[in-house]
Order: C-alpha cells, then sequence, then structure tokens
C-alpha cells in the first residue's frame, strides 16, 4: 500500500530487527531482509518518524525536500491509517482463504475440543462428550485389560457412552458381569477392545473399574447450507476468535476458583510451543490430515495475529493507528517524542511477555 500511494519504502524485513540480518538483498530502492528472530515482520517507510518503530530521538528525522512528496508524513492521514492496517488486512484475508481450503478439505465439516460452554454462530453444531481415563489402579480390572492413563473410552459394549453420568451409571449396572469396552491408546490413538468385569466390592477410592476419569466435550461444526458454505470462510475465523476468548475466560474462572494459575498458563504458547504443535502436526502419517491440521493452524495464527495486532497496544499496529486515530480527530500530532517513549515502553513489555511465555513453553513440552 505504501509503494501504491507513492512512499518510498526502504526495507521490507521478515523477523525482529534485534540482531544483523541473516539475508539482504536489494531490489529498486527496496531491502529484503530475513532476521534470526523470526517473530513477525515490519516495513520502514521514509520519512516515517522514528516514535512509529518504538525508537526515542531528539533529533527530528532528516527528509531531503526533493523526496518530501515520498515521505510517509507528507500523504494525508487516510492513506497513512490504510497503511498502518494493511498488514492486519492481508492477515485477515490470508485466514478467510485458508478457512475455505481447509473447510472444502474436510467437507465442510470440522471438530473441535469445547471448553465450557459456548454457542457458534452460522453452523450447524452437535456437542459429544467423550471420558478421557486419568489414573489407573494396578491389579485393577481396567488395569488387567490393558487401559493406560489418557486412553478414551470409545464404546461400552459396542454402544455409544454418551454422557459422563450415563457412563457412570452403565459402569454400575454391569458391576460383577462382564462388558466389552473399546479405548484409543493415547500414545498409538489405535483402538483396543477387551472384556472386563467391573468389581462388585471394589477397594475404597478405587471404583468398579479402578479408574479415574474427567469429561471431554467435543462439538462437531458442519456448514450444511449452501449460505453456510458460502459464507463459511468468513464465519469460521470469527467463530474461532470468539471461542478463544470465551475459553480464556472460563479458563481464567477456573485458575481464581482453584486460586491456580496453571489452568490459564497451559492454554496459552509462544513461537516455542507452536513449533512443538507443527512438530506434532508433520508426524501425523496421513497426507491429507497432515495438510489439514497444517492450514487450521496457519489460519488460526493469521486471524489471531489480524486481531491482537490491530489492538491499541504500544508497540504494535493498532497503537501506531492509535496515535494516527488522535491526529485525525485533533488535527494536530502526537509529540514523537513522547509517542516514541510510550511505543518503547509497549515493545518493551511485549518482549518480556514474549520471554516469560517462552520460558514456560519450554518446562512444559521439553522438560516435564
Amino acid at each position: 500500500m505504501a509503494k501504491k500511494f507513492g512512499i518510498k519504502v526502504e526495507e521490507f524485513g521478515f523477523g525482529f530487527p534485534l540482531t544483523p540480518a541473516l539475508w539482504q538483498k536489494q531490489k529498486g530502492e527496496t531491502i529484503y531482509s530475513f532476521y534470526p528472530v523470526l517473530i513477525g515482520g515490519f516495513v520502514k517507510l521514509y520519512g516515517e518518524d522514528e516514535a512509529g518503530g518504538g525508537k526515542i530521538s531528539d533529533k527530528e528525522q532528516k527528509v531531503a525536500k526533493e523526496d518530501e512528496k515520498r515521505a510517509f508524513y507528507s500523504h494525508p492521514i487516510g492513506q497513512r491509517i490504510i497503511i498502518v492496517v494493511a498488514g492486519v488486512v492481508m492477515n485477515a484475508l490470508l485466514a478467510v482463504v485458508i478457512y475455505y481450503v481447509f473447510l472444502a478439505m474436510g467437507n465442510f465439516q470440522t471438530q473441535l475440543p469445547l471448553i465450557g460452554n459456548f454457542h457458534f454462530f452460522g453452523v450447524d453444531q452437535k456437542v459429544t462428550t467423550q471420558v478421557v481415563i486419568s489414573e489407573v489402579e494396578k491389579n485393577s480390572p481396567a488395569d488387567k485389560a490393558g487401559i493406560t492413563p489418557f486412553s478414551t473410552i470409545e464404546d461400552l459394549n459396542g454402544k455409544p457412552i454418551g454422557q459422563l453420568d450415563t457412563f457412570a451409571q452403565n459402569i454400575k449396572n454391569h458391576a460383577g458381569k462382564p462388558m466389552a469396552i473399546t479405548w484409543q491408546d493415547e500414545k498409538t490413538n489405535k483402538n483396543h477392545t477387551a472384556t472386563v468385569i467391573p468389581r462388585l466390592h471394589p477397594p475404597k477410592n478405587q471404583g468398579a473399574l479402578g479408574v479415574a476419569f474427567y469429561p471431554v466435550n467435543t462439538v462437531t461444526l458442519a456448514y450444511v447450507t449452501p449460505i453456510q458454505k458460502l459464507f463459511s470462510g468468513f464465519v469460521h475465523p470469527a467463530n474461532l476468535m470468539m471461542y478463544n476468548f470465551a475459553a480464556l475466560g472460563y479458563l481464567i474462572h477456573i485458575s481464581i476458583q482453584e486460586k491456580n494459575i496453571a489452568p490459564v498458563s497451559e492454554g496459552v504458547s509462544g513461537p516455542v510451543g507452536i513449533g512443538y504443535v507443527v512438530g506434532s502436526i508433520i508426524q501425523i502419517p496421513n497426507v491429507s490430515e497432515r495438510i489439514s491440521q497444517l492450514l487450521n493452524l496457519i489460519g488460526l495464527l493469521s486471524i489471531s495475529l489480524a486481531f491482537f495486532n490491530v489492538l491499541p497496544i504500544p508497540g504494535l499496529d493498532g497503537g501506531r493507528l492509535f496515535f494516527l486515530l488522535i491526529e485525525a480527530v485533533t488535527r494536530k500530532k502526537v509529540d514523537p517524542k513522547i509517542e516514541g517513549y510510550i511505543h518503547a515502553v509497549g515493545m518493551a513489555f511485549l518482549l518480556l511477555l514474549l520471554l516469560l511465555v517462552t520460558v514456560k513453553d519450554i518446562n512444559q513440552f521439553f522438560i516435564h
């Protein structure tokens, strides 16, 4: 957009310029760069005040008089706003395109783990409950059958398990009687079936099967009608963003109730966590499923970047947009030095947050 409006683009960079570039190439008047810290990217515009990048300087940036028409600051406020939000718009459009492809590959149907209670709009939805085994007592019927922790119970006597209370009641009703139980192994993702006999008089606090378990709700989203399919690329990422906030709110509520930060911290990841997820995805044997899950992850990252980057957070495009909107309303530019301090503080906070999340990810995924 800067080039379209005739503004000189000095550098277009991938990554964060904390260190010297790994690779640079000049094409025309623009330098294209790759930096080692591959977080985000940036566009360096000719004549853009240093405050926009979170830098602080007592010296005003000097622009050659003959090139003043190509400087960022000399262009109308509307054009500058368009340039600042262009990256956000591209992230959003990328997510839309990706999710059209992702949903089409799955016949416009997908599944999500459901945290809390959330109703998705513009799509048909069905919620199912799975039972996940968290603990298995030694020498219990479940242990003898080969059930291991974090296995998922698929069915009992060939029938769906239903709700959590239904599962518990079925086990109780079959105490002392043989029953077929099918589960999916957490490590191999393979299904196993065995016959077990729930105990009539189990040891204290062990239960008839000798397991501890918890429910996992899964929602199936199906874009069925032509209208639903037509708008699915826009509706699905919007649903995901609203759901992510609802889920985060639910986790915060649980953390406050339990006075434990773990539910929230485990639900948040940074670059290391994302890399770990990518590593898990590329190990999926089925090529189609592997591609589908990679598309889903890229789409989620794109829509998340679009949303958070447009928020009025100093150091991000949204922070820059906030000051441009002030200028548009007041017809007066905010003091570049003040804006610079604000962006610098915001950037320092974001880097500190990134460091904390990275340490958490390393501890969660590679140490424990």
